[in-house]
């Protein structure tokens, strides 16, 4: 159903539920306490995340707090495919879709041979249903078994529009790229080969897109270089390598796999800084006092040729004060000491550097959120066999600092010549979500009167060491508004900087890329007074990029943390029956989310805790025993028994340990399973059927549903 609206209506986003009723978001509108309750029968037809208009009612029958309307037409719908199980009922095939926020079944059209209940799938929406008929769809792909978490993760894939294969057409032109820098390409660039720069990555890192180096000028201050791989001379404007990376926006990060934004041929080939051989780069040089204020600057197109790759592993051996008495530590200590000699004193160096950086960032407000990160460890076949989680270390602190400067530099550089630009913005948290943080806090004896960058700060220091601190730090975090890209400089909140962009990875950011070539312009033009021809096409160019990059970093940022969810479920079902220790990180009305110290979270459903009748407090976060007293609040450390992994789902389930043999908690069942309701399965329409593709469609992506800063 499509519409219009008139001045009587309110336009908004419908927020569906797996309880058939929902919830609509008015046009700009960020409180949840503005939102409208839509009760089942007054959906009008529509799907979560459709665009929508309401009707508000007069008077709301469910209570006095919350205002309640109907939707009267759909404007925009947002699931143009859905992905989902092949169920065949008597001889019909339907596609039950994998979101429970979603109506129901939809019936296939077309030929179904060959296709076997059970299969996961997609398929294209041809119509909505509505006045007792079915939605209707067309087979787009089908990915296997369903689950499967191969399958699984094929369909996420698919639903957020990232494709594991490039066109020929993008790989021929990869492909022809020239496998070395050839001397033309070196006229008018600033010559650092004679520079010692060093790159710092994991061990396994293959596309290294940036290199740092340190040095004293003649006055004693430090000069910091960091050096950005040259994609821009690689990726021309308008060119099919360029528009596919424009349609990816970002590279997609999960477990061991990546799939990435350019074809490994340049991520991996001629745009990585390879040691030793020759690299086209964009330099950053920064002249800093010994407190690590930038007292100037300057960006160059160059040539570099990097004196080492390092690793993150041995520069942490490197850099450590002390080490366990373990005989083999110091051994290899001793030999990288060795191996590394021509570079150690410059690596000291940097690490002096980066924490008078840090402490910097802390004096003016940075926010110092310790949190750490969860990895997978699969083994040769691509199965999980360990969770761990990885904390930083000195040499990544390191190198965050240095390139956390660089991206302020050059962020600034654009700014002050009122060149195009895009910015990375982190805006101040809204007022509903800074009372939602002062309403949690309290029960652990935190309160504030304004959530500005030092109040949060404090807050997070004063947590320090005590028990409740990883809570804490994971309250602040949820508390905060979303980083996006802009072409307005709004500033970052998080790192507390007048000025912020992306600038350091173009091989896995398309924004870093866009910002490349607004650079090589300025440096092109010199010192040129007033606006250049370019200025006003690459702002348009700017403008798009930006919105397009924030819409694809949150489908990878999706898609990322769904699959991770199918490798930890997966891992898990080899601990069924297992007694663990976790801490509450959400509570919900129908149960409590449960978080291992390796970053595993499952639910705990309310109908598995101990006999009684259950009140959830929303502003607080708890769910509280009517008759018991007992109160299940966020962040209190619980033993939990794992009782249900699904690794086609991502689903897992505990239950509380010592509290007696409860029942197995049956699967989470999904609103309007097969078999299906009669009016549901009259008549067959008459429609061609939808042919597969290799690709996903490029349509707008539905709005379903780190170290980026």
């Amino acid at each position: 159903m499509a519409g219009t609206k008139d001045k009587n209506t309110i336009a908004g986003v419908f927020q569906g539920t797996s309880r058939g009723f929902g919830f609509v978001t008015p046009e700009g509108g960020t409180d949840r306490d503005g939102d409208y309750f839509i009760p089942p029968r007054a959906t009008g037809g529509a799907w979560h995340g459709d665009k929508v208009t309401i009707a508000p009612d007069r008077a709301d029958p469910f209570d006095g707090d919350r205002r309640s309307a109907r939707i009267v037409s759909v404007l925009e719908r947002a699931n143009k495919t859905v992905t989902g199980t092949l169920r065949r009922f008597e001889r019909e095939l339907w596609l039950q879709p994998d979101s429970d926020k979603l109506p129901g079944p939809i019936k296939l059209t077309g030929k179904s041979r060959g296709l076997h209940s059970g299969e996961k799938a997609a398929v294209e929406v041809q119509s909505y249903g509505g006045g007792g008929k079915p939605p209707l769809g067309a087979l787009r792909e089908t990915f296997g078994k369903a689950g499967t978490r191969e399958a699984a993760a094929a369909a996420i894939l698919y639903n957020y529009e990232i494709d594991r294969e490039f066109p020929v057409n993008v790989l021929e032109q990869a492909e022809a790229a020239a496998e070395t820098v050839p001397a033309e390409a070196l006229a008018g660039r600033l010559d650092l080969r004679g520079r010692c720069v060093i790159t710092i990555d994991g061990a396994s890192a293959k596309d290294l897109d940036d290199a740092v180096s340190l040095e004293r000028d003649a006055s004693g201050r430090w000069v910091l270089g960091v050096h950005i791989a040259d994609v821009s001379h690689y990726v021309a404007e308008k060119s099919p390598l360029d528009l596919e990376a424009w349609e990816r926006g970002t590279s997609v990060y999960f477990a061991d796999q990546v799939i990435p934004m350019l074809p490994v041929e340049l991520s991996n080939g001629i745009c990585s800084l390879n040691p030793q051989v020759d690299r086209l780069a964009l330099t950053c040089l920064m002249t800093m006092s010994e407190g690590g204020e930038v007292l100037g600057h300057s960006v160059h197109k160059s040539v570099i040729r990097t004196t080492e790759r390092m690793t993150y592993e041995d520069c942490n051996l490197l850099l450590a004060d002390s080490l366990p008495e373990e005989a083999v530590l110091r051994t290899q200590k001793r030999a990288l000491e060795e191996r590394y000699a021509h570079i150690l004193p410059m690596l000291r160096d940097m690490a002096v550097l980066a924490k008078a950086l840090e402490k910097r960032r802390r004096l003016r407000g940075s926010l110092d959120l310790d949190t750490s990160e969860s990895y997978i460890i699969c083994d040769e076949q691509g199965r999980p066999v360990d969770i761990r989680t990885r904390r930083q270390g000195e040499s990544e602190a390191l190198i965050e600092s240095f390139m956390l400067c660089a991206n302020e530099t050059v962020a600034q550089h654009l700014f002050e010549r009122e060149k195009p630009g895009v910015y990375r913005v982190h805006e101040k948290p809204s007022a509903d979500k800074a009372e939602g943080l002062k309403t949690m806090l309290e029960p652990f004896g935190y309160t504030f009167q304004e959530a500005d960058n030092f109040t949060l700060q404090k807050i997070l220091e004063d947590a320090g060491t005590k028990p409740e601190a990883p809570i804490i730090s994971t309250m602040v975090l949820r508390s905060l508004m979303k980083a996006r890209y802009d072409t307005q400089n709004l500033g970052h909140f998080g790192l507390a900087a007048k000025y912020y962009c992306h600038f350091t990875s173009p091989i896995r950011r398309y924004p870093d890329l866009m910002v490349h070539r607004i650079l090589s312009r300025v440096i092109e033009d010199g010192e040129r007074q007033g606006k250049a021809p370019w200025e006003k096409r690459m702002a348009v160019m700017a403008q798009k990029a930006a919105v397009q990059s924030s819409e694809r970093e949150i489908a990878a940022q999706n898609a990322e943390r769904e699959i991770e969810k199918l490798y930890m479920a997966e891992y898990m079902s080899g601990h069924i029956g297992e007694e663990l220790t976790g801490a509450v990180s959400g509570v919900t009305k129908f149960g409590l989310f449960i978080m291992l110290p390796s970053g595993v979270e499952g639910l705990l459903p309310a109908e598995a805790l101990p006999g009684d009748k259950w009140h959830y407090d929303e502003k607080r976060m708890t769910l509280r025993g009517e008759h018991t007293g007992r109160v299940f609040s966020f962040g209190m450390a619980l033993e939990v028994v794992c009782v249900q992994a699904d690794p086609g789902s991502g689903q897992i389930d505990f239950r509380l340990a010592g509290e007696g043999e409860l029942p197995v908690i049956a699967p989470r069942e999904k609103r309007h399973e097969l078999p299906i309701a009669p009016d549901f399965v009259r008549g067959k329409p008459r429609t061609k059927a939808g042919g597969r593709r290799a690709r996903p469609p490029r349509h707008k992506a539905g709005r379903g549903g780190g170290r980026k800063r």
